[in-house]
């Protein structure tokens, strides 16, 4: 789970009210003077959290180890030092059965020190800390709260945990060469190495399935037209992996890890070219204007002998031959596309998915209201309109859990139209 950028998520539920009522005693000694230090070093550079990842892997019978990826930033750019995070910033977390239910499950502030707290990247750390899993029940929800001591900031995450899952993906994740942490994305780059483990190394033998097939695009808000029935994909190479071993993807595709070849449901993991989130090539970059073109343009920009040139016409043609609004359309709609990826691959690139196609065309949503298998992204003053809602259901799906489907109406027409147009005319700004 990501949030889209500072302060956008917003979980429309009563639970958070715990965090604003829930203290911990051991602050209370000395809080006058950290809190007038905190506020002098706040003062000279703001850190706020740009976004948060977690997944979880069963440890062992009674416990589950969550991983949290947190991504800083400071608002002079300066490089965010591990004991500064460690120091300035609090996480809380609550836990309840579902979204209907007051009754916590548990809560706790899990103290952030050296040894729960590593650097993965720059500004990029990874929390992890277990839970107790609840007896007689199946699954929760884990409600986190990281927030900046002496300032008021806060940024939230939701998690959804299974207690008792045979899920291979519950088990078993991907994680960095090094064995840090989970990748908590469904991509990797091709040639990178990664570890296939779970917590307690397991030397067992997975099997690995390869497919080079191509998904489609997502289809547009109003086709309400029945989605065809599930393909048979045709399955290239068959390999097995042996837990804990580090293993590098070779070829650009679709990976499949199944704990036996009877099983429905694996890990799926996309392969992707060097330059992926970001796309560069001319073929690439055509792909997605798919979005905001006539079928008619689509054909030939891909048919064309001169990709590169035909894409700067088009692009061109549709800022009425200002080269100055062009390059600002460019600039955000592939910043678009890119963050599409980086944040919705799932079996296929994000940019391909309902949520990409969404981001690309609307940008970020205003605010986002989560329940356990359904998001709302909610858009204020756009175009002709003054509010809209795309609805988002969780569907099952064997490669990944993070699948999201888009509820299609025709009435979207008047509002998806327009901001197209937008485009078309360069006036998406």
């Amino acid at each position: 789970m990501v949030l889209f950028m500072k302060n956008l998520i917003q979980i429309s539920v009563f639970v958070f009210l715990f965090f604003s009522c829930k203290t911990t005693e051991k602050q209370s000694s000395d809080s006058t003077k950290k809190q007038a230090t905190d506020k002098a070093v706040v003062a000279s550079s703001v850190v706020y959290v740009e976004s948060i990842a977690s997944k979880f892997v069963s440890k062992d019978s009674s416990t589950l180890t969550v991983f949290m990826k947190i991504t800083m930033q400071k608002s002079n750019q300066a490089e965010v030092k591990i004991q500064e995070f460690v120091s300035r910033f609090t996480l809380n977390y609550v836990m309840y059965p579902d979204f209907a239910s007051r009754e916590r499950l548990a809560y706790a502030n899990v103290p952030l020190d050296l040894q729960k707290v590593v650097r993965v990247a720059t500004n990029q750390f990874v929390i992890r800390f277990d839970i107790k899993k609840p007896a007689n029940i199946q699954a929760a929800i884990l409600l986190s709260e990281v927030a900046e001591i002496g300032t008021g900031k806060k940024s939230q995450e939701q998690l959804n945990l299974r207690f008792k899952s045979n899920k291979l993906s519950d088990k078993v994740a991907l994680f960095d060469q090094n064995g840090t942490a989970p990748l908590m994305r469904n991509y990797v780059n091709v040639n990178d190495t990664v570890l296939v483990t779970d917590l307690n190394k397991t030397a067992k033998k997975l099997y690995l399935y390869y497919y080079s097939h191509t998904f489609d695009a997502a289809t547009s808000p109003m086709n309400l037209a029945s989605r065809a029935s599930t393909k048979t994909l045709t399955i290239d190479t068959i390999m097995t992996v042996v837990i804990g071993r580090p293993m590098t993807f070779k070829n650009e595709g679709l990976y499949f890890i199944l704990e036996d070849t009877t099983d429905t449901y694996g890990i799926g993991i996309v392969v992707t070219n060097k330059r992926f989130p970001k796309m560069t090539l001319p073929k690439e970059l055509t792909e997605p204007v798919m979005y905001v073109s006539q079928n008619q343009e689509i054909v030939e920009l891909l048919n064309t002998k001169q990709p590169k040139k035909a894409l700067d016409r088009y692009w061109l043609s549709l800022a009425n031959g200002n080269p100055e609004t062009a390059r600002r359309n460019i600039k955000v709609y592939y910043d678009r596309v890119e963050e599409a990826n980086r944040l919705f691959t799932s079996y296929k690139e994000g940019w391909k998915t309902d949520k990409g196609m969404i981001y690309i065309v609307m940008g970020a949503p205003d605010r986002v209201t989560r329940g356990k298998d359904r998001e709302i992204w909610v858009y204020s003053q756009r175009a002709n309109f003054s509010e809209v809602n795309f609805t988002f259901n969780r569907r099952q799906n064997q490669f990944v859990d993070d699948h999201y489907e888009l509820q299609r109406y025709v009435e979207y027409q008047p509002i998806w139209y327009p901001m197209v147009e937008a485009w078309r005319s360069g006036n998406n700004n």
